[in-house]
């Protein structure tokens, strides 16, 4: 059986102890507000723990400052598993990690998402997708849903029912891929989701937009988390992960 972590606790404690201070909650404002950068970010890994996440410890690690990712032959994963951060459910927000990613291997930042039913530590929604070979980086795929919404250099809308209507261009992907750090290198992943809209940035530069008007499918809040796919070999890592919420 898989072991599955959970270090939520900590935080508790943590926010616990802030809502109580001096027998008010005015301690917990003030002290969030502290925790913000000047742009209005927080930072959701303390870079030693697992606090305020959950997953599978059997491929999960935190190591000098990072999470790290990574599957084996002799331990191959059944289904894509995912490092989910259990603060909340974002709904319109930005939010910004550094990656870096084995040349063979398949990542992504899930959000606005739902976990899937009889699969431990699964979910299912849009994502910022990642690879070691950038052949899919910056597009916008829905996972166990309608695949792929917005490749690298599109600008989309997404009707009901139907394909995805490419409205514009944001550049060639094969320019636009150019620009994207090769495995040996950290990149930044910036996804910018308000309403309907969502945009991927990799490195400052947008890599796909997509304007989701399909309302029986679209999603405005939900799960964030990272992903380890299924393959005989990867590792992934995530560093400076924060998030600023509207």
């Amino acid at each position: 059986m898989k072991k599955l972590f959970n270090f939520l606790a900590p935080a508790f404690i943590l926010f616990f102890a802030l809502s109580c201070n001096n027998g008010s909650g005015s301690g917990s404002a003030s002290d969030s507000a502290s925790l913000k950068d000047k742009d209005g970010f927080v930072q959701l890994f303390d870079g030693r723990t697992f606090a305020g996440w959950q997953g599978d410890t059997a491929y999960w690690r935190v190591d000098n400052g990072t999470f790290i990712g990574e599957e084996h032959p002799d331990k191959e994963l059944k289904a894509n598993t995912f490092l989910i951060w259990r603060g909340g459910t974002p709904g319109d927000f930005e939010f910004k990690a550094e990656y870096r990613i084995s040349g063979g291997g398949n990542s992504g930042v899930q959000y606005r998402s739902e976990e899937v039913p009889g699969v431990p530590l699964g979910l299912k929604g849009y994502q910022a997708d990642i690879d070691g070979a950038n052949q899919y980086t910056g597009q916008n795929y829905e996972e166990r849903g309608r695949g792929f919404l917005a490749m690298r250099g599109q600008k989309v809308v997404l009707p009901p029912n139907a394909k995805p209507v490419v409205t514009d261009s944001l550049g060639n992907s094969d320019s636009l891929k150019r620009l994207i750090k090769d495995s040996t290198q950290w990149n930044e992943v910036d996804i910018i989701a308000k309403g309907n809209h969502m945009q991927h940035y990799i490195n400052g530069v947008l890599m796909s937009e997509a304007t989701d008007n399909d309302t029986a499918a679209r999603k405005f809040t939900g799960l964030i988390g990272l992903q380890l796919h299924v393959m005989p070999y990867m590792k992934v890592e995530y560093r400076n992960i924060r998030l600023k919420q509207d």
